[in-house]
């Protein structure tokens, strides 16, 4: 059996013994909301793998920690770990110079060239304009040194060396194109028949790709998530669901979310102009480029043959549905189609359990009474 990428030792580069990497989340976890209300900004995936996964895998299980003291120097939780920032990391680590007696290498100094060799993931935005980068990186770290499931010969395969599939996948009667960037196929994912998929792309453990579906460069599909109709440069973190037609392209959607059939989201103007998304933390729109689509927070759902306007960013738990296009900003807990109404809180719980269920996952007390915390605070 081959080993998980999270349990491959070779994969482990430790700092300089005694030395963790400082991570704080202060300066960035409200720029990042909604994806930020329900997790850590180490729990956001990028790519194959979410930050704290890419910096086990950098700096080993225990070369990093958050730092909660805002005086103390700390690298940005939000800052992409990539191997060229990992060598850095380390090159700081072993700088005498910068070890006076009872303090560790990660001065301000120190920290302040770090960030110079990095990349913010600032917005949500930045997290599907950034995912090439990332998947490619994600790719290179979990495959080099491993060798790929053969591709099943009733696979049209274009650059078949840049495709890797892990044991336990499902992989049948498909076009994988990775001329444009890698493909990996995570254990126990499927492509079902007639999918046509465009690298870089990534179906993680469990992940299915529907029949038909047409999937472009740079998606990840997340844990367990489904794609179906047509996608492109998409995130889903993990436990969502868009398996019907429509169109989803230049966006992020949460954990546990489900897009009903015929969803769609335009992620352009119709004059090409620059999209402004809203901001929570300040109360403002901000300028996020010429695409952007729907961004959308865990637990949220959408009603069949709903229609967002471009730059849409929806709360955490909301229901939408109802005639008409939803408003550009959906606050947390909205019930229907303007926001106006109030998600009730036990309908609310219930309704989260019973899509878990599905998946055979449970809804945990700690995640409920994060959730009891936002329902609390509107």
């Amino acid at each position: 059996m081959t080993a998980s990428p999270l349990q491959r030792g070779d994969f482990f580069y430790t700092l300089r013994p005694m030395y963790v990497l400082p991570l704080q989340d202060i300066s960035c976890t409200n720029d990042l909301l909604p994806f930020t209300s329900t997790r850590s900004v180490l729990g956001i995936r990028m790519g194959i793998l979410t930050l704290s996964e890419k910096w086990m895998l950098l700096l080993g299980l225990n070369g990093f920690m958050l730092n909660k003291n805002p005086s103390a120097p700390s690298l940005p939780a939000n800052i992409l770990p990539t191997r060229a920032l990992a060598a850095r990391i380390r090159e700081e680590a072993n700088r005498e110079l910068f070890h006076p007696a009872g303090q560790g290498p990660f001065n301000q100094a120190a920290i302040d060239r770090i960030i110079t060799h990095g990349r913010l993931i600032r917005y949500p935005w930045h997290i599907f304009q950034h995912n090439a980068e990332a998947l490619l990186e994600d790719f290179e770290l979990i495959t080099t040194g491993r060798e790929s499931q053969p591709i099943p010969p009733s696979v049209r395969a274009i650059n078949p060396e840049a495709i890797f599939i892990e044991a336990g996948a499902n992989v049948q009667h498909c076009v994988l194109n990775a001329s444009t960037g890698p493909i990996y196929i995570g254990p126990k994912a499927e492509i079902m028949e007639g999918s046509l998929v465009r690298g870089p792309f990534a179906a993680c453990e469990g992940a299915t790709v529907k029949m038909g579906a047409k999937i472009y460069g740079a998606t990840t599909l997340g844990p367990y998530s489904t794609g179906g109709g047509e996608i492109k440069n998409t995130v889903f973190f993990g436990y969502s669901n868009k398996g019907h037609d429509g169109y989803l392209g230049d966006a992020v959607i949460g954990e546990w979310c489900n897009l009903g059939a015929g969803t769609s989201a335009s992620n352009l103007k119709n004059n090409a102009g620059t999209i402004r998304v809203w901001h929570p933390a300040s109360g403002s729109y901000l300028d996020a480029g010429q695409k952007c689509g729907l961004l959308m927070g865990d637990y949220s759902r959408t009603a069949i043959n709903t229609s967002f306007d471009s730059g849409t960013l929806t709360g955490v738990c909301c229901n939408i549905f109802g005639a008409g296009v939803p408003p550009k900003y959906i606050p947390d807990f909205s019930w229907g189609h303007n926001g106006s109404v109030r998600y009730e809180w036990d309908k609310a719980i219930r309704d989260i359990a019973s899509w878990k269920k599905m998946k055979n996952q449970i809804f945990t007390d700690s995640q409920v009474l994060r959730l009891k915390h936002i329902f609390e605070s509107l």
